[in-house]
């Protein structure tokens, strides 16, 4: 992913999307040389430290969608996001266990005591997802999504799939991904 603001910091992020007939795999690569975390805690405001997002907008009819947030530490912060002209906040999930869980690990990697990377992976189940439209996709569905990177290091550096405006939260600047 493309690093969007011209910091000190210049690290490499990768990510991969795989879904399946149950839900949506991502895989996330973050160079990193320092991890800022703190926060020990789920649905926690996790974004003001370093963190891994995806956001997923099921049906442009609506404008409603999914951010899922993945800190270094392995805490989670799944949302739904009613979004109105730039007002919105995210809603927890109702009754979140059992098929409507998602699944997560971060794996922080050293070489001796230097830390030079963390990669995150989560599956979010379809389940989950449920009230949105077009859940589960089925061969040529459409959905708009986008990816994030934020990082705290020296300064606040941020990556992205699709550029957005002046927050990650510009869903009209998602990119369209396309379910074959």
């Amino acid at each position: 992913m493309p690093q969007r603001n011209a910091t000190e910091v210049s690290l490499q992020t990768k990510i991969k999307m795989l879904y399946s007939d149950s839900g949506i795999y991502c895989l996330y690569y973050c160079e990193d040389k320092k991890i800022t975390a703190t926060l020990q805690a789920d649905f926690l405001n996790l974004y003001n430290e370093d963190v891994v997002e995806a956001f997923f907008w099921t049906s442009e009819t609506v404008p409603l969608y999914f951010e899922y947030e993945l800190s270094p530490l392995n805490f989670e912060l799944p949302i739904l996001v009613p979004n109105f002209n730039g007002d919105f906040f995210g809603w927890k999930p109702w009754k979140y266990e059992g098929n409507r869980k998602t699944r997560h690990a971060v794996v922080i990697s050293r070489n001796a005591e230097t830390i030079i990377a963390w990669t995150a992976e989560f599956f979010i189940p379809y389940a989950l997802l449920k009230p949105l439209l077009q859940v589960p996709p089925q061969q040529g569905t459409k959905w708009r999504a986008n990816f994030y990177r934020i990082d705290y290091d020296k300064e606040v550096s941020e990556w992205s799939w699709q550029l957005t405006r002046a927050s990650f939260h510009d869903y009209e600047r998602f990119g369209t991904i396309v379910f074959e």
